[in-house]
């Protein structure tokens, strides 16, 4: 089954080959890093991860860029607010946003460009669509002139008045036009900047993706990824200014992950439903976060709940039970490659609630499994579906026994509690018995009986 992706640019799906034979080249934009990630930024990273990992397990070559922010205005605002110099926000934010995404299971780029370290490829694009008349300077700012670019518009598909009117159009008396937006603008002496033709500025937000993609993936790639949030005005800019500069095609499929909601509400500090990925963090592990995010197809609409959260948990509660049962056997060998079902789900624009599904169906071929190879391969199966989608890396007792909450029973209070329980219902002194599994049920952890023995998990 061939891989097919919704492409924004066609409106369609649009089955997928990469330009070059065997190699792809995929840009997604990355953070700016002035404070934690919150969880409608971790979306795209989520998603694009899948892509990632199913690219990969496509095509001999897959080129992943994803970049870092480091100049922008919102940086700067916080440096003037916290008194912290810019290079140490971003340094420590950037260590921040790996540690969190790092958490849900996602894998890192090939390559993650920093903005700051391309303003050299910044001004020599500019340069290019000022030679070129697509752009010009005005008052310090060099500008691209929106009415110089016959097809400007493709990928957002508005109308002028609706671009003009947008979020995000800045209105000034520099410009030529409303609908024209920055390249480059002044510094002043407090404020990051580099010399220009144009005099010490900074690069403006959009011509920053342009010229890092270009560096790294070339004049023309595969597929460029985003949040809906980004459609316009920044990726309808962005190619805007790569093929203008220079004059070829810029990405050839263009997807974009859903809003997020949060409750049925806008996420907002003001309501009271602003989460960061480290909040969350602190309320369920991360393979849980990543699994509730992938409960929704990418391209709709997500809302974040906490009832979700708390039913991601118990499919992975699930799933890591089939894998407890399993702990006798070996899977290697057959934890390569995932059924072909799992991998049309995902080859059909990124399926991944049916994905899921198969999870649970897989999961349930293990528990009735019989015979040690067809457990094997039983488990491989459930194993390899679940790495496709960033998930099932933890051993299950691990999985179930976690950290706890601050507060609760240490592992050895546990176990030293079954063995009191265990003893207590060999004197056949089942009050005592029922009294320590209570006790332990209201600290978090929930007893198993089985076969002669006693397992345990926290809830």
């Amino acid at each position: 089954m061939p891989l097919v992706l919704y492409n924004t640019l066609t409106r369609t799906k649009d089955v997928f080959e990469p330009l070059v034979p065997g190699h792809v080249g995929m840009y997604v934009c990355g953070p700016t890093v002035y404070d934690r990630a919150h969880i409608g930024n971790a979306r795209p990273v989520i998603v694009f991860d899948v892509l990632y990992r199913l690219l990969k397990q496509m095509y001999p070559s897959v080129r992943y860029v994803r970049n870092i922010t480091d100049v922008d205005d919102k940086i700067n605002a916080k440096a003037k607010e916290t008194g912290e110099p810019i290079s140490a926000i971003t340094e420590r934010t950037t260590a921040m946003f790996h540690e969190d995404i790092g958490a849900l299971n996602c894998l890192l780029p090939d390559v993650e460009p920093r903005a700051t370290a391309h303003i050299g490829q910044m001004i020599a694009m500019i340069e290019r669509l000022m030679e070129k008349g697509y752009a010009y300077a005005a008052e310090g700012h060099v500008l691209f002139s929106v009415g110089a670019m016959a097809d400007y518009g493709m990928l957002s598909r508005r109308s002028a008045d609706e671009m003009i009117a947008g979020a995000r159009v800045e209105v000034a008396p520099y410009k030529k036009d409303a609908g024209d937006f920055v390249l480059w603008k002044p510094s002043s002496d407090d404020l990051p900047g580099w010399d220009s033709p144009w005099g010490r500025g900074r690069p403006g937000w959009h011509i920053e993706c342009s010229a890092m993609s270009l560096q790294h993936l070339g004049e023309t790639f595969d597929i460029h990824g985003g949040g809906q949030d980004l459609v316009f005005p920044h990726h309808e800019n962005e190619i805007a200014q790569s093929t203008c500069a220079n004059g070829k095609p810029f990405a050839r499929f263009w997807l974009h992950n859903g809003w997020l909601m949060v409750e049925g509400e806008k996420m907002s500090k003001s309501l009271g439903n602003f989460f960061t990925v480290r909040d969350l963090l602190d309320q369920a592990p991360g393979e849980a976060i990543r699994l509730a995010m992938l409960t929704t197809h990418y391209h709709q609409p997500f809302d974040w709940t906490a009832e979700g959260l708390k039913q991601a948990k118990a499919t992975l509660d699930r799933l890591y039970t089939a894998l407890r049962g399993a702990a006798d056997v070996d899977a290697n060998g057959y934890e390569q490659d995932a059924p072909l079902e799992v991998l049309a789900a995902l080859k059909d624009d990124l399926n991944t609630p049916l994905a899921i599904a198969h999870l649970h169906e897989l999961a349930g071929a293990l528990n009735k499994a019989t015979g040690l190879e067809d457990r094997a391969r039983k488990k491989g199966a459930l194993l390899a579906s679940g790495h496709m989608l960033g998930l099932l890396y933890q051993d299950p007792e691990a999985w179930f026994k976690g950290s706890g909450a601050a507060g609760g029973p240490s592992d050895s209070e546990i176990e030293a509690a079954i063995i009191a329980r265990t003893e207590a219902r060999k004197a056949k002194n089942f009050a005592e018995a029922d009294r320590i599994r209570q006790d332990l049920a209201a600290k978090g952890v929930v007893l198993e009986d089985g076969a002669g023995t006693t397992t345990w998990k926290r809830a």
